[in-house]
């Protein structure tokens, strides 16, 4: 089972979205998927749909009030979302006074008994939270979703450093990759953003850049992937090229800095 967390310091980065596409992508690739929305905002939750009203959430699972079987929705068969809630900061807070608190996730899969091929997390947008710190806990490979806009790859940089921090305090060596999401092709900012990213991270980058659709943000608006409901769209295609190379990655070590 492998388990990507999609994370950035910041939001506006599109990892929500990516998330979501990506997941169901990987599913129309006909793998059995869980999304696992780790952010209070709830926006993969309700990107997909999703609607908790009383029922539990991935706080209970994380507190160990629930199983993750048990809190898990169904979006289609074979495609689950472990949805969020504004409840979900509580963690946050109340993991201050908790043993190991990163380690709450990773435990929750291991004891799930669940089976998917692959595992989404998305992640707050926020890089030394505890909710971040359990999705980099739980992860076979972290994946650093970023912008193709001003200051981004400064940014990048300073959240990949952040990662790899982490990363290394949990002593734990999951894949690094980064993404480059919201490319404009038509812009030269744009295009030497994407050289530069390429250039600074090197094998870590993915070849597919997500580009700006109207597709996705209508998506995300609808409750359904532009895979689902736009399969010929640029928004559409580019997802399931990426999960493609998901699919097709080689299990190498490699931080994000190369270091």
């Amino acid at each position: 089972m492998q388990i990507h967390a999609l994370a950035n310091q910041k939001g506006g980065c599109g990892k929500t979205t990516t998330a979501i596409h990506l997941a169901a992508a990987l599913h129309c690739r006909e793998q059995r998927v869980l999304l696992i929305d780790l952010d209070p905002q709830a926006h993969a939750t309700l990107g997909l749909g999703c609607f908790v009203g009383p029922a539990p959430s991935a706080l209970e699972v994380l507190v160990g009030e629930c199983g993750l079987r048990e809190a898990s929705r169904e979006v289609r068969p074979g495609f689950d979302v472990l949805p969020a809630t504004l409840g979900l900061g509580e963690f946050e807070e109340a993991a201050v006074h908790a043993l190991e608190p990163e380690q709450a996730l990773h435990k929750a899969l291991e004891r799930s008994g669940v089976s998917y091929d692959h595992v989404l997390v998305d992640c707050p947008p926020r890089a030394d939270g505890v909710l971040t710190a359990n999705a980099l806990r739980a992860a076979t490979d972290v994946m650093l979703v970023v912008e193709t806009g001003a200051f981004a790859l400064q940014g990048a940089l300073r959240a990949a450093e952040i990662f790899d921090l982490l990363l290394a305090e949990q002593d734990h060596a999951p894949r690094r990759r980064v993404l480059a999401t919201m490319f404009d092709r038509r812009t030269r900012f744009a295009r030497e953003v994407l050289v530069a990213m390429q250039a600074r991270f090197g094998a870590a980058m993915f070849d597919t850049a997500i580009r700006q659709s109207v597709r996705l943000r209508e998506a995300v608006a609808s409750g359904q992937p532009a895979v689902f409901t736009a399969p010929r769209s640029f928004a559409a295609r580019d997802h399931l090229a990426l999960a493609d190379e998901v699919l097709a990655s080689a299990a190498t070590l490699v931080p994000f800095l190369g270091s």
